[in-house]
């Protein structure tokens, strides 16, 4: 059975913003209203095998109605769905899946309040409270408490879309409530946001690899971006071929920066052998883990170097088209991003003939709506594909059937941009960078309780101690979360940790992608963790028992405890290790193996509720 919405008509707004992203319909069929469908001759549909080619449109057609009018109606999700030849109870669960929009009516200007870990430390409760105050009722806006907006360096932080043609964003970090208020009043008005080198607080220091351009060449400027090395990596990509690209990275031992850590020369060189065509390159650009934010400023400060990254990455991999995946809450990297492709393709380095080498090779770009979840692959290519962004079963992997069904190689930002300097400096000088087991540069992003928060980068070895020297304790350390909600924390005692990915690992805990937050005495341990699993609670995509039940059962025992003024029974531990070791077992997929590891840590290395 199928859903069905009735007699529900899109409106002029909303049938213009579909028809802006899919062109005119070709027939009554597909775009007449239901009045005129019945007067017309409908004994045969055309197109339908085309528009059903292009189911993967569904996400970028509810964003394109999201924003021209702020939320998403019966009608026009029904007009939606007969262009796409996409059953209504399937767009629908597409369309609930995402945080970012709405199928209720709601204010066209929506502010988001970031009320995660670094903003919650940093005052989000009193900023929600004095926002909600200073609007009153009927204001028209919609404040709504959101997870991770990626400022986490420029805490407590907030986002205004104002929905129209065309949208219009404003951020506004660190936030105060005036601020956050003219944001959502008139965007246009409020303040710019400062550039993107202001997160980096070791720019224009020659001695960096990966940041050396953010702050240092103009952003817009191909030519700027040329006369700082780039496209120097893509010229030597050429001279050595597909499989000598594919050697250069392998040799250099570079692994996933992600996380997982898979070496990225092994999945560079298995999807490039698969005999099915085509293949896809897959940016993730996707990172919501609380605490991340460095492929933000990579993609705002330097976004030239992360096209030519995905550009050296298809060339290696066979692949002609690339997909970049990029979070929702990041308009000024969309714009940046954009900017970087148009002036690509005017200029040869992207399209149908790159620098003249007769290879052929394109970008996409493809927003999310608000799911932590699709930083996970195959949930990632479920998203692309116009389905809820649910985690798929492995076997098969994704070089072997990814995204569309085809071989697909998948990494991350901060993954691509090290393949440059693989290239301008060699293997060999690159895999001397860092440990024998965790090679070259690695940035990590510090917030929380320090005097400098933002990205820093150094090599792979340095102590937990030495990064957070650089970035200066501003009170008594009580905690250090290495790795974001997914990681673990660790005492102040515990400095001397090695940060690489074995280093971490003996240790017992985490580097993930490279999130370290601290927090001093004045943050209340209990409610850190609590926030951390209605996080986890928010986010599960719901697809698997042990974690759609065991985030909830997780966050209740953490109410309670935190309801008791964060004292815990032995029966509320008990619960918590017995719930997190059955998400940690049976989940299907990372969000799930993770979501006990903060809270398990906390009580075993902390003694949080002691």
């Amino acid at each position: 059975m199928d859903l069905h919405f009735g007699d529900s008509k899109p409106t002029d707004d909303e049938r213009a913003a579909v028809d802006a992203l899919l062109g005119p319909p070709v027939s009554s069929w597909e775009g007449a209203t239901r009045d005129e469908m019945r007067a017309a001759d409908l004994r045969w549909a055309r197109g339908g095998r085309e528009a059903r080619d292009r189911r993967d449109l569904l996400l970028p057609g509810l964003h394109a109605i999201n924003d021209r009018v702020g939320w998403i109606s019966e009608g026009a999700l029904d007009y939606l769905c007969r262009r796409l030849t996409v059953p209504p109870s399937e767009a629908y669960g597409v369309a609930t899946f995402y945080a970012m929009f709405s199928v209720k009516p709601r204010p066209a200007t929506v502010l988001h309040v970031c009320t995660d870990l670094a903003c919650a430390a940093a005052g989000a409760s009193e900023l929600c409270a004095g926002i909600e105050a200073q609007l009153g009722l009927g204001s028209g806006v919609s404040v709504e408490r959101s997870p991770c907006l990626g400022l986490c360096e420029r805490a407590p932080a907030a986002l205004a879309i104002k929905a129209g043609d065309p949208v219009r964003t404003a951020v506004s970090a660190p936030a105060t409530v005036h601020d956050a208020v003219l944001a959502a009043s008139a965007p246009d008005s409020a303040p710019e946001e400062p550039p993107a080198a202001m997160a980096v607080p070791q720019a224009g220091d020659p001695s960096l690899t990966l940041l050396r351009r953010v702050g240092v060449v103009d952003p817009a400027s191909l030519d700027d971006y040329r006369a700082h090395g780039g496209y120097t990596a893509l010229r030597r990509a050429f001279e050595l071929g597909p499989a000598g690209v594919i050697r250069e990275v392998t040799d250099s031992g570079l692994v996933g920066r992600g996380g997982a850590a898979f070496p990225t020369g092994r999945k560079w060189q298995a999807t490039a052998s698969q005999p099915d065509h085509p293949h896809y390159v897959v940016c993730n650009a996707d990172e919501s883990e609380p605490g991340t934010f460095k492929d933000r400023v990579i993609m705002e400060g330097d976004p030239y170097a992360l096209v030519e990254a995905m550009t050296i990455a298809a060339y290696a991999t066979g692949a002609h088209r690339g997909y970049l995946y990029l979070r929702g809450e990041y308009p000024r990297a969309l714009h940046r991003l954009e900017h970087a492709l148009a002036q690509a393709r005017a200029r040869g380095v992207l399209g149908d003939d790159i620098l003249g080498q007769g290879y052929a090779f394109d970008i996409e770009i493809r927003r999310g709506a608000g799911a932590y979840i699709c930083g996970e692959e195959t949930a990632l290519f479920n998203s692309i594909e116009g389905y809820r962004g649910e985690p798929r079963s492995k076997p098969p992997f994704p070089v072997e059937k990814g995204l569309f069904g085809k071989p697909t190689v998948e990494n991350n930002v901060e993954t691509l941009v090290n393949v440059l300097p693989i290239l301008t400096m060699g293997a060999p000088a690159y895999a001397a960078v860092g440990t024998a087991k965790s090679t070259g540069p690695k940035l990590f992003c510090v917030s929380g309780s320090v005097e400098r928060p933002g990205i820093y980068e150094l090599p792979f070895g340095a102590t937990l101690g030495e990064l957070l020297e650089l970035a200066g304790i501003r009170k008594r350390l009580r905690a250090v979360l290495l790795g974001g909600a997914a990681g673990g924390f660790v005492r102040p005692d515990e400095l001397d940790i090695p940060l690489t990915f074995e280093g971490t690992r003996e240790a017992g805990t985490a580097l993930g992608s490279g999130v370290v937050m601290a927090f001093d005495d004045t943050v209340p341990l209990p409610r850190l963790l609590l926030r951390i699993a209605e996080f986890f609670r928010d986010e599960s995509c719901g697809q698997c028992v042990p974690c759609r039940v065991g985030t909830v059962r997780q966050e209740e025992a953490l109410h309670r405890i935190v309801e008791r003024t964060g004292a815990a029974t032995a029966d509320d531990i008990a619960l918590l290790r017995e719930v997190g070791r059955a998400m940690r077992d049976a989940s299907i997929c990372g969000l799930g193996q993770t979501a006990w590891n903060a809270v398990e840590s906390a009580i075993d290395r902390l003694g949080a509720y002691e």
